[in-house]
Parts: C-alpha cells; structure tokens; sequence
C-alpha cells in the first residue's frame, strides 16, 4: 500500500462567513447542498450581512426549486447560452428535468449565441404578461484534466450590488484539481497495470437532493465520483499513448470512494492490493427481485440451469461461470453483467436461461456475470449510497472494457473475455444476445465540461432501446430480428408508455435522439466486425440505481428480450 496524496481542505462556505464584513451585501455561488448554503445565509445575517448563497452546480434548476414562484404562470420560455467550446445543447443539458417539474406549462428552449453566461427566464401569465428573471450561469473556460478546453461551472462571487462579479476557485474544485495533479505526476512506471486497485477517498459534507421526477437525484458526492473516474482513465490513457475514450486500456481498478461527511473535506488517495471474494448478501425470489442478486444467488441459480458447466478466471481469481445447454435448435450465446453497474442483465439472463432450458431442443449458453470483479466493486459501493452509478464499477479489474480485449491485446491473459470464446466454440452460435444497462438518471462531470465526453448520448436517460452489430451482409437477418423482437416488445404491459415518457423528456431538454423507431421502440443497427460472432443484440435498460418495482420491471424486459430473441433466430436462421 503506497499512500499517494493526503490533505484536508477549509471549506468554502467557512471562508465566506469569516472574512465578510458587516453590511455588506453578498452573492455567491458555491458547490454545496441547500442545507449547508441556508446555514451559512444566517450565520451571516446574524453577523449582519446580507447574503445569497446559491449553488454552483445547475444553478437554474435551483434557482426554480429555492427563488422562482410559478404562481399563476401559464409557460416558460428559457433562452439559454450556448458557447464555442461546449456542445450546443450544454445548457438546455443542465437545466434537466425542468421540463418534468413545472406540471402542466407549456416550456419551451430557445438558443441565445452572445456567450454570456446566463438563462433568460421569461415566466408568462395571463394577468401580467410577461416576467423576465435573469439566472447567471458561471462557468469559465480552462484546460481540463485531459488537456481538453472545457466549458465548466465554477465559484462565484459578487461583493456589491449591481457588480459583475468574479471567478473563484472553491474547496470542491481545490479538492479535484490539487488529486488529479497528485495522481499525474506519481511515478507509475511504463507496463500495465500500474496498480492492483488507485483507491482515491473523499469525504464531503454534501446531502444529495432527490427530485420528483423518475429516479433524479441531485448529487454533488456523486459527479465528483464520475469526475474522478473518468478524469483519471483518460490521464492513464494518454499516459499509455491512446486516445481519449480507449477501452482498452488497463491501468487497474480505479475506485472512487466519496462518503459523506458532517462538515469536514478531506482526501487520501493509495495503492491498494485487488480485493478477493464478495460481500454477503440476501437470497430473494428471482421472478421478484427487488436489486441486484447476490454473487453466491447467480452461481446458486446458474447451476440449477444445468447442462454443461465452464469458467474463466479473472485477474483477482474470482470465477466467471457459464453453462451450455445442448440441442438441436439454432444455438444463442446469453450474457449479463459485462458492465457490473448495469444491474438488470445477470437476473434478466438467469429468468430467461431458466425458461429456455425447459424447451425441447434449447442450444444456448448463458454467462448472467462476465465482470465478477466489477460486481464486487459494486457491492462494496452500493452499501456507502445505493443510489448512486458507480461507474468505477463498470470496467475489470485490469480497468478495461472485457468486450475490447482481443487475443492481440491480452497478454499474457484474455481473463473475463475466455468465457465468450469457450461459449463460441462450444455451441457454434451465430447470435449474441448481450444485456446492458446505463444510468436511470442524469450522468454528468461537472469539474470537465458537465457532458460526460465520449458518453454524451448517455447523458440522459431515453427509456428502453436496442443495437444490433452485425457482419457484412447480414444485414437482412439483423432487420428481422429488430422487427421480431420489438414487435414482442410491445406486447408487454407499460413497457411502451415508459419509453414514451423517458423519450418526450429526453427531446425537450437533449434534442433529437438520433435512433430509428422500429414498432415503437428506438433501435441502432450497423455493421461491426469487431465481434467474431455475426450478428450480436444488445440491450440497453435504463437501470443503474433503480430498486423494487421499477428492477423487477428491467429484469422482466431483459428475459422476455431474450425469449423473444431466441424465438426469433430459429424462425430466421430455419429460412436462411
């Protein structure tokens, strides 16, 4: 163990209430929770200052939840900035889920290219024409983390009525930027991995704020967890030569650990040997589940499949576990958890895999975890906040992504990725059918631009929706799959109205989705060589942090995929 950075930090709101001087009238804007700006409004008052203290991170989104009445508004028209330096819709991004909390006003989003760095908000009513308020903004524009400019929201600060007030760097900033320049300018040697697991603690008197609006929460300890995460991979990225966004890489298992605290910030960041084994956990009806299995519940009920069992060890000699079931039927490969924070797939894979395995002439396998590692990872960070995405669970134990991993770059290992080559030649299936998930609820990085870069289309959920990649000139057989399986798809009680509603949501504030409708249901198709397999179906449910109904109700979609998928290929490949 190697102890990389440690320190504590003043914290920002502490610094304001001590050096303001009574009767000055003041306005700030820092990265705290409502609770803790409020207290720090009347120790001021009781100091005799006049403050407003207003939050940094989506500062019209707050500005409507603490200082705009909507009584007796009828429609919003926001005219937003948009800047050179960030994506057009940055600021139309940061302002979700307005639109799914003002009930039934019309809203509407108009572009405004002056660069400055603030929202006109015009309320309208029938009595009063219209009100215009004015929420500022601020960002600046720097160098980030990855040596990319980025657009980002910083501190502020107004000292008089009527200033324009400045720039200042606060503790959440100090905090990010002082770690990352600790971890860039460590010594890591030239051969990956550089460490078993970088273990980078934050503690942070920060309350996340949940919002009444799906799974939405607002939460400044988790989008530093994102900040670090990916600032970190894309450090380690350059470092080895690839370009921003390789999945390749393997670095090892970077894990962000951001507890809340009562009032203190500080810091340690270490090397750590890998962990081995997994936390315990409740057994539960896997037909009802209300959360992600337990590791010994997914071996538990794989091998009441049956069949043929087989395995690949990982880099922390935890198992990935497979059974092939033999038949007649044109075979299908199943597999969930490649992305261990994608909670739906593993029980969605196993309810299917069960209901298969009872069919006269079943051919398939079925691999309900291919990222043990990660799945571990995510049990441990799940018991600090469940409600969180943990994407440092995402990836290995080695940090990369298993699907990118190839014979040509796994030296001296291929690991995880074995178990998908034993399943080919096992069964000598032509489908894939791969289960995933993204977040239920808004991702950013607010410290590197706010949109996650190289995952801006998962920025927002957008409901249910399914790629297929597939070998040249199978193209045909990739249609009939889409149209087969949405068609089942549709069929299934409120799956389509979620979608709906997830999709109207994402368009006021995103744009346009970019995806093609089959049947009701969004879907990309293209053709991809990089699987040796022809024709792979990946399914993408909106399921990181979600619990109780709305899990079972993923698991549910991620089976009858599946079913319907299964179904599907026999009639296709029967005519091919």
């Amino acid at each position: 163990m190697t102890v990389i950075f440690e320190r504590g930090f003043e914290r920002t709101l502490s610094r304001l209430v001590a050096d303001a001087k009574p009767g000055q009238n003041i306005e700030a804007w820092t990265f705290d929770d409502r609770q803790s700006r409020r207290e720090a409004e009347i120790t001021l008052a009781e100091k005799g200052v006049r403050a407003r203290i207003r939050s940094a991170y989506k500062p019209l989104l707050h500005a409507f939840l603490e200082e705009i009445s909507l009584e007796g508004v009828e429609a919003i028209e926001i005219h937003y900035p948009v800047h050179p330096n960030a994506p057009e819709n940055r600021f139309r991004l940061e302002a979700y889920p307005l639109a799914a909390m003002v009930g039934d006003r019309k809203i509407g989003f108009i572009a405004r290219s002056d660069g400055e760095f603030h929202y006109d908000v015009l309320l309208k009513t029938a009595a009063d024409g219209e009100r215009l308020v004015k929420v500022l903004v601020p960002n600046r524009v720097h160098i980030d983390a990855a040596g990319e400019t980025s657009v980002s929201p910083t501190g502020w600060f107004i000292a008089e009525d009527g200033a324009a007030g400045a720039h200042f760097t606060t503790d959440y900033q100090t905090l990010f930027e002082d770690a990352i320049e600790a971890v860039t300018h460590h010594e890591w040697g030239t051969a990956e991995p550089y460490f078993g697991e970088l273990n980078i603690r934050v503690a942070l008197p920060a309350t996340d704020e949940a919002l009444p609006v799906g799974d939405e929460v607002m939460s400044l300890r988790e989008a530093l967890h994102e900040d670090f995460y990916f600032s970190l991979l894309e450090f380690f990225q350059k470092k080895s030569g690839r370009p921003l966004g390789d999945r390749g890489l393997k670095p090892g298992q970077i894990v962000p650990e951001i507890i809340q605290s009562s009032g203190d910030i500080s810091i340690r960041i270490e090397t750590r040997p890998l962990s081995s084994g997994f936390s315990d956990g409740a057994q539960q009806q896997i037909e009802a589940a209300q959360e992600p299995l337990a590791a010994q519940q997914i071996e538990t009920e794989l091998a009441a499949v049956g069949g043929l069992s087989f395995e690949a060890a990982t880099r922390s000699r935890r198992m990935v576990r497979a059974r092939y079931i033999e038949g007649n039927d044109a075979a299908v490969m199943i597999s969930g958890g490649q992305h261990a924070n994608e909670t739906t797939g593993g029980a969605g894979a196993l309810r299917a895999a069960r209901r298969l395995a009872g069919l006269e002439g079943a051919h398939f396998t079925v691999s309900p975890l291919e990222n043990p590692d990660g799945y571990a990872l995510h049990q441990r960070l799940r018991k600090d906040n469940p409600r969180h995405m943990h994407h440092a669970a995402r990836y290995t134990a080695l940090g990369d992504d298993l699907e990118y991993r190839t014979p040509a770059n796994a030296s001296p290992h291929l690991y995880e990725k074995e178990i998908r080559f034993q399943a080919e030649r096992l069964s000598g299936a032509l489908l894939h059918v791969n289960l995933h998930g993204y977040p239920s609820h808004e991702w950013t990085r607010p410290l590197s631009g706010y949109v996650p870069r190289n995952f801006a289309m998962w920025t927002l959920p957008k409901g249910f929706f399914l790629i297929a990649r597939y070998h040249a000139g199978w193209e045909v057989q990739a249609e009939q799959l889409l149209d087969k399986v949405t068609k089942h798809l549709n069929t299934i009680p409120g799956l389509l109205d979620y979608n709906n509603r997830q999709i109207a949501l994402y368009e006021i504030h995103a744009g346009e989705t970019g995806f093609r409708i089959i049947n009701g249901f969004p879907c990309l198709a293209s053709v991809d060589d990089r699987h040796t397999v022809p024709m792979t179906l990946i399914t993408e449910y909106p399921d990181e942090t979600i619990y109780g109904v709305a899990f079972v109700a993923g698991h549910t979609a991620q089976m009858e995929t599946v079913l319907s998928a299964y179904s599907a290929w026999q009639g296709i490949m029967a005519v091919s």
